[in-house]
């Protein structure tokens, strides 16, 4: 897709409103609460804000379920009835849709003290630059996938991304036809974006237009470098029964690459510690 400041202001305006939400319910979470009882608290927050389309429908996940612990599959991805508890991680993480406009955003915050969570958050801060720098370089999809790993590998962490649908790091957001986020799809994701995404392998797959590839993994057809557009970029790593991860837009257009926002809540929160800012080479 072709970028325009217009696409540009609205797909900022509509992740901003997903920010918003999930520290509006952040600030409302309690001991006890289920990951249901989140998830809808989301889901009416955002309805109270003027969404009733989504890219996917708000997700929730307390604990062990933070790194995708175990034999994770696709149906668990849906919200339980894990209860929170003191100490606990935590991650939303919610697609609204506005006028067919799209965000898909990860959040993670922790239920009072937890120094491992602390401490993935805060080794989650140079994937933000490494991406940019190799999305910059023109490297593809897969070399950018590889270096993640390779940078969690020497952290210590598992890279928890590998349980999406696809095992994507990041996957394409585009605008989606009218009422088609009305429609929802198995686990909650909105039936536009599945034919958004599915149109695009499909595309790739039988016209061979590989470059066009929506999605980011180790596989052979990622291996073309990121194609103009707005990709949902979303790390997550893993240490244990502890994960974290923060997920915000990449924009890419013919001759640059920048994130959507400048100081999303995950970069307010490494400026306000003052973590000092770390660069990785890939190898």
């Amino acid at each position: 897709m072709t970028v325009t400041p217009d696409d540009i202001s609205r797909f900022r305006a509509i992740q901003k409103l997903a920010y918003r939400c999930v520290e509006a319910v952040q600030r409302e979470v309690r001991v006890g609460m289920t990951e249901r009882v989140v998830s809808e608290m989301m889901r009416r927050w955002l309805k109270d804000h003027g969404v009733s389309e989504y890219f996917h429908l708000p997700f929730a996940w307390f604990g062990d379920r933070t790194s995708f612990s175990g034999r994770w599959n696709h149906l668990k991805f849906a919200p339980t009835r894990r209860r929170l508890e003191p100490g606990m991680p935590v991650i939303l993480d919610v697609g609204p849709s506005v006028d067919g406009y799209c965000a898909d955003i990860g959040y993670g915050f922790c239920l009072g003290e937890n120094p491992v969570w602390e401490k993935i958050q805060d080794d989650l801060k140079p994937y933000r630059d490494l991406i940019l720098e190799l999305v910059k370089q023109r490297r593809t999809a897969r070399a950018i996938y590889l270096a993640v790993d390779a940078l969690a590998a020497r952290q210590g962490y598992e890279t928890r991304h590998k349980a999406y649908p696809g095992q994507v790091l990041a996957h394409q957001v585009m605008r989606l036809p009218n009422n088609a986020g009305r429609r929802l799809f198995l686990g909650g994701l909105g039936l536009g974006a599945v034919q958004g995404i599915a149109g695009g392998i499909g595309a790739a797959q039988l016209f061979g237009k590989a470059e066009k590839w929506p999605l980011w993994n180790d596989r052979p057809e990622s291996d073309v470098p990121v194609t103009e557009g707005f990709w949902a970029v979303e790390p997550h790593l893993g240490k244990g029964p502890v994960g974290s991860k923060w997920e915000e837009i990449l924009v890419v257009t013919g001759n640059e690459a920048f994130w959507l926002d400048d100081e999303p809540p995950h970069v307010r929160r490494w400026n306000e510690r003052n973590l000092p800012r770390t660069r990785y080479a890939p190898v």
